[in-house]
């Protein structure tokens, strides 16, 4: 019910938005202003995925478009959480109950950029779909640039879906699988073909996460097994009145509760898949350790997987666990780049990993992961959060990927390489978009090489670009 109160409230702050605009109320971006673009995502809760893609995200935009000709804004639902990131940036407070805040924040502004991966879903929580709608929805009903950017759609709720092919019909949605440009096709939203934009962030130096593994009793030459779990079947978060209720005056609900109204999915049920599957990581990854001698951490990518952590690591000796809650993005993703191996349920700790080509098998509770090992020709090394066989196939897969490793790498290489292209064509289509958008904004003329539609790229970068390029022109040459 609650989520119904939130989509029928923004949905209200569209059309009032539409009707203002229509009888003049609003200003619309003119010559010489810089372009104020505020940037809807889901930042400041310490999910190292979310963090790291909107970071690429304002460093591709800024490098495309120009720093001097920009404004740029970025919500963030605790600024405590995301200080120190996303640059020049400014930052301004998401709260919980948002629909007013849409109204406010989103009309002062010439354009909005969506920028959370699950974006148009009913799986984690139709509240978030709801707000990237909201954002984008306003801004479209006052003719200014909406634009999602490396967006994935997929099941969403039928009010939630009917809102999504209402107010998002005049935006521009870049997807970062072709499955989501199916989606979006079908509700009659226009979209283009691109990817994630976390393939070229760069972290913190690798002696930073060498160091921070010595300190947790790494010798320095021993392979590194690094898993990241999660709590797949908590999810999807929902607002609650009743449940907040109890949970103020009784002291209920304490264990699923996310914050202020929302609450996570939970009962007898969910708890014990959450139990087996947590069992089932344990005896795949103890049997793998029964073989080969590694050094065990434990990775929270979003400082929620903490617990999950936590509760692992007793069924596994007692491993290290490092969590988002006490290391930044830049910290984080450098000590995962020390790894050897990878097991993990989360798509980001695939995706921040691959530069360093650090080879990595999925466990996976939706398509993310799965469309990623499909795109790197590694089928074989996913899993799912409920096969039933867990344990005993995640031991058959970790075997594969120590003995495959060198081919794995390859694999992984060529898709960074192809990602990176198709990363630089969402620039492109951005650039074009902001064009049709406001023709006389300031865009680059002369003819541009497709790294140029990239941010900056690291060294490391540049010698996998240039090493897997090279073997592509051989091959053709051959």
């Amino acid at each position: 019910m609650m989520d119904l109160v939130l989509e029928a409230w923004t949905s209200a702050y569209i059309e009032l938005s539409s009707a203002l605009w229509k009888f003049g109320a609003g200003r619309a971006w003119q010559p010489g202003e810089k372009l104020k673009l505020l940037f809807a995502g889901y930042n400041g809760t310490r999910n190292t995925g979310s963090d790291v893609r909107v970071e690429e995200m304002l460093r591709q935009i800024r490098r495309v478009l120009g720093p001097e000709n920009l404004a740029l804004s970025v919500m963030s639902q605790n600024l405590d959480w995301s200080r120190g990131y996303f640059g020049d940036a400014r930052q301004v407070f998401l709260p919980d109950i948002y629909p007013p805040f849409l109204f406010r924040e989103v009309r002062p502004h010439h354009g909005v950029i969506a920028c959370e991966g699950s974006m148009f879903k009913s799986k984690f929580a139709d509240a978030l779909s709801t707000m990237f709608i909201g954002a984008l929805g306003i801004a479209a009903a006052e003719n200014k640039l909406s634009v999602g950017y490396g967006a994935e759609a997929g099941y969403m709720n039928p009010m939630l879906e009917k809102m999504c092919a209402r107010y998002c019909r005049r935006s521009l949605i870049i997807t970062r699988n072709e499955e989501s440009q199916a989606v979006l096709t079908r509700l009659g939203v226009a979209s283009e073909a691109g990817t994630d934009t976390a393939w070229t962030f760069e972290p913190r130096p690798p002696e930073y996460g060498r160091k921070a593994l010595m300190d947790a009793g790494w010798d320095g030459e021993t392979p590194v097994l690094a898993v990241c779990p999660i709590n797949p079947f908590w999810w999807p978060v929902t607002p609650s009145t009743p449940k907040y209720l109890a949970r103020t005056l009784f002291g209920a609900y304490k264990e699923s509760h996310y914050r202020t109204i929302y609450f996570h999915r939970s009962g007898s049920e969910v708890d014990a898949a959450y139990k087996k599957y947590l069992a089932a990581l344990a005896k795949g990854v103890e049997a793998f350790r029964g073989n080969h001698r590694v050094f065990l951490v434990l990775v929270a990518m979003e400082r929620l997987d903490t617990r999950a952590c936590d509760e692992l690591a007793p069924q596994l000796g007692g491993a290290p666990v490092f969590s988002s809650d006490n290391f930044d993005m830049y910290q984080i993703v450098s000590i995962l780049r020390c790894a050897s191996l990878m097991v993990s349920s989360r798509y980001h700790a695939m995706v921040t990993t691959m530069p360093a080509l650090v080879p990595s098998a999925g466990v996976t509770m939706d398509e993310r992961i799965r469309n990623l090992l499909r795109e790197r020709g590694h089928d074989h090394l996913l899993l799912t959060v409920d096969d039933p066989d867990l344990g005993d196939r995640l031991a058959e897969v970790l075997e594969r990927l120590a003995e495959e490793a060198d081919a794995v790498r390859d694999g992984i290489g060529r898709s960074v390489v192809r990602n990176l292209k198709t990363m630089a064509r969402m620039g492109v289509y951005l650039e074009r978009a902001v064009h049709q958008q406001y023709p006389e904004f300031p865009v680059r003329s002369g003819v541009r090489s497709w790294e140029e539609y990239l941010p900056v790229l690291s060294p490391d970068l540049e010698r996998l670009l240039d090493t897997y390029e090279s073997a592509a022109a051989a091959t053709a040459r051959a």
